[in-house]
């Protein structure tokens, strides 16, 4: 090597050493960029994290982010999703009971978090900042002892309840419910033995709720009654109101002022009855949205102009959907075409829907209401008579499929849909339905899908699974087994390929038992699978339950829980004999509400 080759060697080596310790030094400042975060935005950062994520992510890891944890917000949210019983004891031992005066939010849905957090039940008194309370998933029995002492609670303004058995005494729930002092917003669901029934209850109860949603099916009977207990009602949506006596009512002018916003699904009641509700309660309504069905009179244009101009006229909104004989809707759509109709801008439009040889149909208030939820029947979406062009579709987050036989003609497209569910499905087509449902919707976007009330061959779910990669949660309500060879299917390629890549996390099979084989095959297909809900016969469960004890499943499966429904209340003496025989109390919380075991580890 020459001088001169020499000299401009060792100006490159030099040159790549200056580059090498540069880089290093990016890379250590870098490293120590987040540390170097002023207090603020790491606050900023930590308003996006789960107190379980900051805790584990932050806490002893200097003093500096010991004492950013220790001064987070006085006022906690916990949020308690899906989460294994080992990492719900964590969380239980190091943030919730250390923190009980300082959360503000607190969402349980999981059966066995309420009662291991207020155990006693009279521990709830300590939540004292608690404004926000989801009980989701919970016992009847354990919600009675809860609602005892739940009225200690000085904050608490927001009450969410979704019981999973039946309630035998409603009223004596609802009047605890309405004695809390703060409330504000109230959500009820549960299945009930017995009709709520307030109209004979007298009582001087004032409660302070403006906002009620509740979904349980609710007697007509007591509707008076059940605005004489929320004298501050804003807004209110009942989800099934049925007047199945029409029997003859006696109405007061119970007019409340703040009373501006209503949802009723009406079940079994006529126009007439509506109207009487109208006249006597809804003068201040602002916004009206009302589902009906049969009587042909909801869609009596003249009779509405006359109800709403007389009885409604501070009426904003006015969203209508009726389902019924559609051989007179051509005509009736005219009707709503008026100066009155068309001054206001409330539009409608109405679809054909040929079910059993029946020639029903949907008629639909359109602009400028947006829907969340759509339903599409390919087979009559050329039937569909559209007055107004409706192509405004952003606002659908559900998309209903019930179909006969499909087809990839389909005009709308649903680019904000992230829930799909198939209620009907016939393929006589080539085409396959993942290359046909992609022109109606973002499939990558997709987080829930559920199969209902259709024959769907396995082999065209699979197809679909390889095509959902944000896939989260599952409901299969038929046949989820049929035709199904698990050792030739799990010898493929494509299977294999899938097991591996998809990221489902919630299944749900109803209501079709589970061999162990087929558990198997599930635990396969899903790798990431963390909650099944799969229905059983006596003797498969008997089947099952030896083979939980003592390691149920592969370390390496990120299952922890499992809900077993269908069981006959005959053989749940006899389940918890076998259960204690396998000692499956020393790896489980086990519990059976109504027909349903749950086990959580």
């Amino acid at each position: 090597m020459n001088l001169r080759s020499k000299r401009k060697y060792n100006e490159i080596s030099q040159e790549n050493k200056k580059r090498k310790v540069e880089s290093t030094t990016a890379s250590k400042n870098f490293i120590s960029l987040f540390e170097n975060l002023p207090n603020e935005i790491i606050y900023e950062i930590f308003n996006y994290l789960d107190i379980y994520d900051i805790y584990y992510g932050f806490f002893n890891l200097t003093k500096r982010f010991d004492n950013l944890y220790n001064h987070l917000n006085p006022y906690l949210r916990i949020n308690i999703s899906t989460m294994s019983k080992t990492k719900f004891d964590n969380y239980h031992q190091k943030i919730i009971i250390p923190n009980r005066q300082r959360i503000s939010t607190l969402r349980l849905s999981n059966p066995f978090t309420t009662a291991i957090i207020f155990s006693p039940p009279k521990i709830i008194s300590k939540f004292i900042q608690l404004e926000s309370l989801n009980l989701n998933k919970i016992d009847s029995a354990y919600l009675k002892n809860v609602l005892k002492h739940i009225i200690n609670l000085p904050q608490l303004s927001s009450l969410t309840i979704h019981v999973i058995d039946f309630i035998k005494n409603s009223n004596e729930l609802y009047l605890q419910i309405f004695r809390l002092p703060k409330l504000k917003y109230c959500k009820l669901c549960f299945q009930i033995m017995a009709h709520l029934d307030v109209s004979s209850t007298t009582t001087n109860i004032v409660s302070p709720i403006e906002h009620f949603i509740y979904e349980p099916l609710f007697p007509m009977e007591s509707f008076e009654n059940l605005l004489s207990f929320l004298p501050q009602l804003r807004r209110l949506s009942i989800h099934k109101i049925h007047d199945l006596h029409h029997t003859q009512m006696n109405f007061s002018h119970l007019r409340l002022k703040s009373f501006t916003n209503i949802s009723l699904n009406l079940y079994s009641m006529n126009f007439d009855r509506l109207e009487e509700i109208i006249k006597n309660y809804f003068y201040y309504i602002e916004v009206l949205h009302i589902t009906t069905c049969d009587d042909p009179q909801f869609l009596n244009a003249k009779r509405w102009e006359r109800l709403i101009i007389s009885f409604m006229p501070n009426l904003r909104i006015f969203n209508i959907n009726h389902t019924g004989v559609a051989d007179k809707y051509h005509d009736l759509i005219n009707q709503f075409n008026s100066s009155f109709w068309i001054n206001k801008q409330w539009y409608f439009t109405h679809a054909h829907i040929s079910k059993d040889n029946s020639q029903n149909g949907i008629f639909y208030s359109i602009n400028p209401y947006r829907r969340k939820c759509y339903t599409l029947d390919w087979q009559n979406n050329e039937q569909t008579c559209l007055d107004i062009n409706e192509n405004n579709f952003y606002s659908v987050k559900h998309v209903f499929i019930d179909v006969k036989q499909v087809s990839k003609n389909c005009s709308n497209y649903f680019s904000n849909a992230n829930e799909l569910t198939i209620n009907s499905f016939e393929n006589g087509s080539l085409i396959s339905i993942s290359t046909i449902l992609n022109t109606i919707l973002p499939l990558q976007q997709i987080t829930k899908i559920t199969i209902a009330h259709c024959i769907f061959p396995f082999e065209q779910f699979l197809q679909l699974l390889c095509v959902l990669p944000n896939l989260y949660q599952i409901k299969y309500y038929l046949s989820f087994f049929i035709g199904i060879d698990s050792k030739l299917i799990t010898n493929k390629e494509n299977f294999q390929h899938l097991s591996i890549q998809n990221n489902v996390k919630r299944l749900e099979i109803l209501p079709e038992g589970c061999t162990i084989e087929q558990f198997q095959f599930i635990l396969y297909l899903f790798p990431q699978l963390q909650y099944l809900h799969v229905g059983m016969g006596k003797q498969q469960i008997e089947t099952f339950i030896p083979y939980l004890s003592p390691k149920p499943f592969p370390q390496t499966h990120p299952l922890f829980f499992l809900r077993i429904g269908q069981l006959r209340k005959k053989s749940i003496p006899h389940l918890n004999r076998l259960m204690k025989l396998n000692h499956l109390h020393d790896h489980y919380l086990i519990k059976i509400v109504y027909c349903d075991l749950y086990l959580w580890w």
